[in-house]
């Protein structure tokens, strides 16, 4: 069994869709079932064999870190990349990160929660020597629009604002890159993941990999809702049926 790469979690966001409740803290901490959505989150990647994650937070971040600590009380270390004055974009976040993680790593949206198998998605990523990859779900317009056209296992377009009706799958929320794919990025560079993403597959270096579970997520208060009755579910040891 390979090593689990680390995580890095962008945390940075300012939250705009659930104000005025993220005035105050910051998304990571909004209460999900009586605890702060990060403790979920730092849970369930321990769950899936997860021992390092650092978190790329901006506004509000210092509540984040007052709350998290070192990490250990979910059972992972983490470390802390501050966003600064200036809000660096997702990809660019990531590259201001880059010291403080492996040579390969996950990436993940502090507002997901992914129950998928990571240990499938990592082991995916290793056959396919490619730089990175991105995990895709089967989404058919259901959960949030459709932005990947997938066939046979390979991505052939994705694009976050030109939907076409070959789009049936969306960018799930979870992806693995090699530090490589920073490369062309420099220091203090305004860049978002989307572009990166887009940039990788026109070089044929975006692997994929199919996920069946729906996602989650704390972006918007249908969302809050809508994990709070899963986790619910979930704890009472309900089978939870996924269309």
């Amino acid at each position: 069994m390979n090593t689990m790469f680390p995580v890095v979690i962008l945390a940075g966001g300012l939250a705009t869709r659930l104000r005025p409740l993220t005035e105050t803290i910051p998304k990571a901490l909004i209460d999900i079932n009586g605890e702060p959505f990060i403790a979920h989150q730092l849970r369930l990647l321990r769950h899936n064999g997860i021992q390092e994650v650092t978190l790329c937070i901006g506004y509000l971040g210092e509540m984040v870190e007052e709350y998290v600590g070192n990490g250990h009380q979910f059972g992972v270390n983490v470390t802390y990349s501050f966003d600064g004055p200036q809000l660096l974009g997702t990809a660019g976040a990531i590259k201001q990160a880059l010291p403080l993680l492996g040579e390969n790593f996950f990436v993940l949206y502090g507002d997901s929660y992914l129950a998928c198998d990571y240990a499938a998605v990592q082991k995916t990523f290793i056959a396919s020597r490619k730089t990175a990859l991105m995990t895709v779900f089967r989404n058919l317009g259901q959960w949030d629009k459709s932005n990947v056209e997938f066939t046979n296992g390979n991505i052939l377009v994705y694009d976050k604002t030109k939907q076409t009706d070959r789009m049936h799958h969306i960018d799930y929320g979870l992806g693995i890159f090699n530090q490589s794919a920073f490369a062309n990025i420099t220091a203090d560079q305004v860049y978002d993941l989307a572009l990166l993403y887009q940039d990788l597959l026109s070089n044929q270096q975006l692997a994929a990999h199919e996920v069946t579970e729906r996602f989650y997520e704390v972006g918007s208060f249908a969302g809050i809702n809508e994990l709070s009755y899963y986790l619910n579910q979930e704890k009472s040891g309900s089978t939870i049926i996924e269309y």
